[in-house]
């Protein structure tokens, strides 16, 4: 019968979910739609990539060691 070796492996399971980002896509977008948009938001303007960049970042460094199964939103607030 075959030993099996069991091997302790630790998993963190994360998610950004940006909100909107300056972006080509957002750039295609009218000012006056930009406007609109920035208005929905409570911090009044759109997000920028570095802002999601600093999630990840954060995530991937040893000051998130203990957490797992997140979801970090990066969207100036617009889902409160």
């Amino acid at each position: 019968m075959p030993k099996r070796i069991l091997r302790r492996t630790t998993y963190w399971v994360n998610a950004i979910a940006p909100g909107f980002i300056r972006t080509r896509m957002t750039d295609a977008l009218t000012d006056e739609q930009k406007q609109k948009l920035a208005s929905a938001i409570p911090l009044e303007r759109l997000g920028e990539a570095e802002s999601v960049a600093n999630a990840s970042a954060f995530l991937r460094a040893t000051d998130s060691s203990y957490i797992t199964g997140q979801v970090i939103s990066v969207n100036g607030g617009m889902c409160m």
